[in-house]
């Protein structure tokens, strides 16, 4: 695939131009100026070699699935996760025992609060190690939705109670102390000929291994199985088997992509630019073609100028979120820019073949913004920046 990236200066009267076009006044020009501001750092990132190396943490899950081949998945998972240890309570992330264990790595064993992590379905949680543009990454299944939301209030909240929106499926997990890789690396240091053991030393070790977070911390994915963004498979006219076999492949694409632009760009953000992206993505990924009214569907603005209760996009409206008055003309571009990119889909569709082209295809669309997709001019511009006559 040869894309060529051309970066010219959008200038904010364009932007305001198209604001303008679509109803846009006043305040609601600045605000969703603010809001759609493409934030991604491009710098020289073009010329980065595609797929990226795994992370250093990749090499641990590997053994992990080695384990869970034997002992199952949920038993390989309570090392490295220690929070599927304990139930779902309030104020047991105050607990001093729950605190020794999850913050300073003390053994689980004695702690009489480690009851577990209770599951309606514990034989439907698997983990794998998913392909993505950005490298490697753990993905953990979890087949039941009451079991979903537990997991993600376990990684997430400290086991705390907590709301986890039924439109959410999927939730990256990232800066996650790992203390299994923790104690693998004092073994390591340990047994080196030149370290004299001791609490001490380890404990001055200790000190200087905190500054490599690399070394211990984690990035992982939960994802659901229910239907992607609390959508029935009767409103996309298919059958419940197949509707959750695609929902499944959609997640591990679009959580796929937030992670490529994470390494890449340093970036992940609640935000319609991302979702768009990631979605395109998804969609692309499980079906080989993009449908801009799934896309609506999973925002929850699929009815002309409505946002349906529960949709996604009210996830993503901001900090601060933007006013009642603009939110009604983000959905309106939302729309715009999603009929847009699939008519551009026609020509992107070809070259969507292996993890670099895919990595590309999110590198050159993280290089517009929602008013650019959104325009008159989008079906030139993503003509130009993919070099295509």
């Amino acid at each position: 695939m040869n894309v060529t990236i051309m970066l010219t200066d959008e200038t904010r009267q364009f932007r305001s131009n198209v604001l303008t076009a679509f109803g846009a006044t006043g305040t609601q020009v600045e605000e969703l100026l603010a809001y759609n501001d493409n934030i991604f750092h491009h710098n020289d990132q073009t010329d980065v070699d595609l797929p990226l190396e795994d992370e250093p943490f990749v090499a641990a899950w590997e053994r992990y699935l080695v384990a869970a081949e034997t002992d199952g998945a949920l038993a390989a998972l309570r090392g490295p996760i220690v929070q599927l240890n304990f139930p779902i309570r309030t104020a047991i992330s105050h607990d001093p025992s729950y605190r020794a264990i999850v913050r300073r790595g003390q053994p689980v064993n004695a702690c009489p609060w480690a009851t577990g992590l209770p599951f309606n379905r514990p034989e439907k949680i698997t983990f794998l190690l998913h392909p993505t543009p950005g490298g490697r990454i753990p993905v953990i299944i979890v087949g039941d939705r009451d079991d979903f939301e537990n997991v993600v209030r376990a990684t997430t909240m400290r086991n705390e109670p907590g709301s986890v929106p039924r439109s959410i499926g999927a939730k990256m997990v990232a800066g996650f102390n790992n203390w299994e890789r923790i104690w693998d690396y004092q073994r390591q240091w340990l047994e080196r000929e030149d370290v004299q053991s001791g609490s001490a030393d380890w404990a001055k070790e200790f000190k200087r291994l905190i500054q490599r977070k690399e070394l211990y911390q984690d990035r992982f994915i939960i994802v659901s199985e229910g239907p992607y963004s609390g959508v029935s498979a009767n409103t996309l006219g298919l059958t419940e088997n197949e509707w959750n076999r695609l929902s499944l492949v959609i997640r591990l694409h679009h959580e796929g992509s937030h992670y490529f632009t994470k390494r890449l760009y340093g970036v992940m953000r609640n935000n319609l630019l991302d979702e768009l992206i990631a979605d395109y993505m998804g969609i692309t990924g499980a079906i080989g073609r993009y449908r801009a009214d799934w896309f609506l569907h999973f925002m929850g603005i699929e009815a002309h100028q409505t946002n349906r209760r529960g949709g996604r996009l009210e996830h993503y409206r901001g900090d601060p979120p933007l006013s009642s008055k603009a939110f009604p003309l983000l959905q309106s571009l939302a729309k715009a820019a999603a009929e847009n990119l699939e008519r551009a889909d026609i020509y992107l569709g070809s070259n969507r073949r292996t993890l670099r082209d895919r990595g590309l295809i999110i590198s050159a669309l993280a290089h517009l913004t929602i008013e650019e997709l959104a325009s008159a001019d989008a079906g030139a511009r993503l003509h130009r920046i993919f070099g295509a006559s």
